[in-house]
């Protein structure tokens, strides 16, 4: 009896304005597309727990919060969101698209918050239980231009509210990651029209929609 095959994860990172969810929303009908039974979902979040987290970490209410309180909070989201959801879905051979995962924490609570590298690998381990994703697409943007694209966005959040200090931070925290692991991440330039971004991540799908299919 043939194995079933595990199913493909997909993340997609970026700094505030950089489009992920206009690309998101293109992918997803790329992906669908091919014929690909698709999960999407969104960190922090994703799930009921998840959602209610996402409401404590992003408001602008909770403005005493603790780097270390933080953290835990997105570990807590992600440690639910895999088991309820991202993992059973690659079980079940489905694909899973992700608005951000655990990158995301080494490049905000990380390189934003200063919390060690290692202290966050350790919650990787303990809290995603070997749940890492096939490709990371990295949407890279200036700062100055990115919160230029997101001040039209309505009300910003505890995040949104930050110094460029503390984005810029990010950015290279993103950046370093993506150099470090080249064959996981796809670094794109998110200061291309959409449709060339879009274009871009589905030429960096390409390799794993060909394997799935074969």
């Amino acid at each position: 009896m043939t194995e079933a095959r595990r199913g493909r994860f997909i993340s997609l990172e970026g700094g505030e304005g950089a489009g992920k969810s206009t690309l998101l929303a293109g992918l997803r009908e790329h992906i669908a597309g091919q014929g690909v039974d698709l999960v999407q979902t969104r960190e922090p979040g994703g799930t009921a727990v998840g959602e209610a987290v996402r409401a404590i970490v992003l408001d602008p209410q909770a403005s005493g919060m603790a780097a270390e309180t933080e953290l835990l909070l997105m570990f807590a989201s992600r440690a639910q969101l895999v088991r309820e959801t991202i993992a059973p879905a690659l079980a079940a051979g489905q694909w899973v698209l992700c608005d951000r995962y655990v990158d995301a924490s080494y490049a905000y609570q990380g390189g934003g918050r200063g919390q060690p590298a290692e202290r966050i690998a350790e919650l990787e381990r303990w809290a995603c239980a070997g749940v890492a994703p096939d490709l990371t697409l990295l949407l890279d943007l200036p700062v100055a231009t990115g919160r230029a694209r997101a001040a039209g966005r309505g009300e910003a959040d505890r995040i949104e509210i930050e110094a460029d200090a503390f984005f810029e931070r990010v950015r290279a925290s993103y950046r370093s990651r993506a150099a470090a692991e080249p064959d996981r991440f796809r670094v794109i330039d998110a200061g291309q029209p959409p449709e060339a971004v879009l274009r871009a991540a589905i030429a960096a799908l390409a390799p794993l929609l060909a394997e799935d299919a074969a």
